[in-house]
Parts: structure tokens; sequence; C-alpha cells
């Protein structure tokens, strides 16, 4: 995002990177507080005062995904900026000074406090941000369901799928601008071969940590997607971002 938009201090080509895969993608959830008035994104819609969501910085996803449902769904929020860090914002939302906020879906069915949370109905989840419902989460719509009942234009699904490509992109392993092409195919066939390596996979299940791979060669086009963005979605970028 800091290269699309211009700033001075990006020194590198996005776009020229070599992806070699990740292990998993991951998906957010927006989360409410379920004692507040708001149960659903059209009662945010509605609503004569919006809902206040906690964030670190404008950098987080905390602050992100609330600014684009603003700008794709027409929901209004008011966030708070300044919190150092997601603990700070999860005792916010428990001393009922925060409404709401968004985390990971594997968190949210993974860790405290939102498994305590989850359990006794404190919040609720309002929207997810996959392309696809996750099997955990199957009657909360997704961002897309809800652009296509808002009628959201193209340039606020581009921006979406600039905004939550983080998630796409999972946690990547990328090689540098340069390397041989033939070096490349070998380092993603290893780690293709890694991530159906059964001792892998056993390892990776007693953890409980989630593999959903995705290829070096889908990264890549999707990278290449990513920063190919026409002026206008680059305005509405940085106007989301606060520049």
């Amino acid at each position: 995002m800091d290269q699309i938009i211009g700033r001075k201090e990006i020194q590198f080509d996005w776009a020229k990177f070599n992806w070699i895969g990740t292990p998993e993608q991951y998906d957010y959830v927006f989360i409410m507080r379920g004692d507040s008035p708001y149960k659903s994104i059209d009662d945010i819609r509605k609503a004569t005062e919006p809902p206040k969501c906690g964030a670190p910085g404008t950098g987080s996803h905390f602050y992100q995904i609330p600014k684009l449902m603003e700008e794709t769904l027409a929901a209004k929020f008011f966030i708070v900026t300044g919190y150092q860090g997601a603990t700070d914002v999860d005792v916010a939302i428990e001393r009922g000074e925060m409404h709401c906020r968004t985390v990971t879906v594997t968190a949210y069915f993974g860790r405290e406090p939102f498994l305590t949370w989850g359990k006794n109905r404190f919040v609720r989840p309002l929207v997810q941000t996959g392309r696809k419902p996750s099997p955990s989460l199957p009657d909360v719509p997704t961002i897309y369901e809800l652009m296509n009942r808002y009628k959201t234009p193209e340039v606020g699904r581009r921006l979406a799928t600039l905004i939550l490509a983080p998630g796409e992109f999972g946690r990547p392993m990328v090689a540098p601008p340069g390397v041989p092409a033939e070096r490349v195919k070998i380092l993603r066939e290893a780690l293709n071969k890694t991530f159906r390596d059964p001792e892998f996979l056993a390892e990776t299940k007693k953890r409980g940590w989630p593999v959903g791979p995705v290829a070096g060669e889908e990264l890549e086009s999707l990278a290449k997607e990513v920063i190919a963005q026409p002026p206008e979605v680059v305005q509405r970028l940085k106007k989301l971002l606060g520049e």
C-alpha cells in the first residue's frame, strides 16, 4: 500500500519479488459487543451515532477494515487510534469504552479472550472478509455478499481487493528480485513438498496450526493484480489511509 500511494520511503518494487508460497491464507471477522444496538451492518448504516472501534494505528487491520466498510458499504464508524496493542483494544471493549474490532477467524476460534467472548455471547460476529464464508461462520455475511447487496461500484470492489490482499497472501515466503527462474522453481517445489509431507502435517495438526497452502505462481499473479491500480483507486486508498 505504501508503494501504491507513492511514499518516498519505499525503495523497492513489490511486483519484482519472487513469491515462493504461503502455508495459509487468513480472513478476518468483524465483531461487535453483543449488548450494543448494532446487530447488523444495516443497523450501522442507519445509526445516528456510529459504533466505536479501537485500533493501534492506521496501518492495522483494526483501522483499515472498518474504513473499508465505510468506503464500500456506507457504514459509519468512530475509530479511536493510539492503543498500544490488540490486548489494550480488548480491555477497552470489555470496559465498554469500545464496541468493535476485527480479528482473524483463526484467532477468533483459537484463543482467548475470543473463546470466552463467543461462548458467553459477549460479542457478535457481523461481517467476514473471505471470498467464501468460513465453515465456522456459515451465517455471517461476507463483505463480498454485502457489496453485491448494496451495489458497490467497481472502484470500491478494487479497493476491497487491495485492502484485503494481506489475508490472501497469508504468511508468504519470498525471494529477492533477480533470482534465476530455475532457482525459484526449485524453491517452490521444495516448499510444496514440505506442505505435503506427512510428518510435517502431523506436527502442524498436533500444534493446532492451520495449513492451507497457496503456490508461489498464484501469489505472483495476485501481487501483479494488487499493485496495478488505476488513479481513482489510488486516491481512494490515500483517503482511507488519511493521506
